[in-house]
């Protein structure tokens, strides 16, 4: 018990450490950035110290007799897979995804990605700790739709989306929240084991790496927790989820490629604008097909009908390089702490030569060195 009760000192401890670092890296942010940077410095924070104020330590919870008992019944399921996710994924295993807490709304964050109208090429801002990254979340849907407006305004095309989680890189301890306690056994250990991995590795400024990565780890650790615990049906409903978001992402690398060969092209304008919205519709017509030997599932119904180049830079990141990280996995032999060191050294190469390296091991689409589409 004494060693608990020093751990749970150190925690807080450490805990306070990082709220004030950050404040003192707020204040230099006042220093070095305009107005409008400094708008936004502010709201990332006080969001941030919203939601962490809102949770509360999973074993609280479940000997507090109010707590609901739906409520304690998946969040013993979370405390069970978080122990799964160190002893068995070799993931972190620190304070991240222990506590839990309802935000009263459907997303912790809602993300904005912009780019040209003839361009696949996302814009990207920079920020001290996460490094360039090609989106803006903000803690308001409000504050998020002004700001898409705005990039509207200037021309821009936008992906406005709601985020059910996002990793701090152990900055703080993560949090379970209501915007995704409510998923699937294996979609709800996916995303924890997806956010972990993030604070495994996490190479600044190259987004496309680090989603291909925790992707991976993802798909791999929800094969491995599902057969841990004999959920066989699960294990089923997940692959079909994966296969049919392969499905769509094979439509959109198709559409992606095509719009970069024309984007590439010196027609006019105009004509340039039609050949897009043809080359989309065409894309659409797939879908159907594709929708159709489905049965009609309509799971990418609304993702099908707002295609624009922010929307298909952001979805190339988390997908492309997955199956190169996949052949690493293969060539460690599943064994994920050589995994893990394989992807730390790639991950310290040079840009140009990490993606050429990935790009070699594996069946992956050409993106460009460090490319940075999104952002989960």
């Amino acid at each position: 018990m004494n060693d608990r009760m020093t751990g749970k000192k150190d925690s807080r401890k450490g805990r306070s450490f990082r709220y004030a670092l950050l404040f003192l890296l707020l204040g230099g942010c006042m220093l070095l950035s305009s107005c409008a940077d400094l708008g936004y410095y502010v709201q990332c924070a006080t969001g941030h110290f919203g939601v962490m104020n809102k949770c509360t330590p999973i074993p609280e919870l479940l000997q507090d007799p109010e707590t609901p008992t739906a409520l304690k019944g998946q969040l013993q399921t979370v405390l069970a897979i978080r122990d799964f996710a160190s002893s068995e994924l070799g993931l972190p295993d620190n304070g991240s995804y222990r506590s839990y807490g309802d935000l009263g709304r459907p997303y912790v964050v809602w993300n904005v990605v912009a780019a040209p109208e003839f361009s696949l090429e996302p814009v990207q801002w920079c920020f001290p700790v996460a490094g360039c990254v090609s989106y803006r979340g903000y803690f308001e849907r409000e504050e998020a739709e002004k700001f898409a407006d705005r990039l509207r305004r200037e021309g821009k095309e936008v992906y406005l989306y709601g985020v059910p989680a996002y990793s701090t890189l152990n900055w703080f301890d993560d949090p379970v929240l209501n915007t995704f306690l409510g998923r699937s056994e294996s979609h709800l250990a996916g995303m924890i084991f997806h956010e972990l991995a993030h604070q495994q590795l996490y190479v600044k400024g190259d987004s496309s790496f680090n989603e291909a990565f925790a992707t991976t780890v993802e798909m791999e650790g929800v094969r491995r927790w599902l057969e841990h615990v004999g959920n066989s049906t699960g294990m089923t409903d997940y692959q079909d989820y994966f296969d049919r978001n392969e499905a769509v992402r094979r439509i959109l690398a198709e559409v992606r490629s095509e719009l970069a060969y024309l984007y590439a092209g010196s027609q006019p304008k105009a004509e340039m604008r039609r050949e897009k919205e043809t080359i989309i519709a065409k894309g659409r017509e797939r879908y159907q097909e594709l929708k159709e030997s489905w049965g009609g599932y309509k799971g990418y119904d609304n993702l099908m009908a707002d295609l624009n180049n922010a929307r298909l830079s952001s979805m190339s990141t988390y997908h492309d390089l997955v199956p190169a990280f996949q052949r690493l996995l293969y060539e460690k032999e599943g064994q994920l702490a050589d995994f893990y060191s394989a992807a730390a050294k790639l991950g310290s190469l040079p840009p140009s030569e990490r993606i050429t390296r990935l790009q070699t091991s594996g069946q992956v689409a050409q993106v460009e060195p460090g490319a940075d589409a999104t952002t989960h």
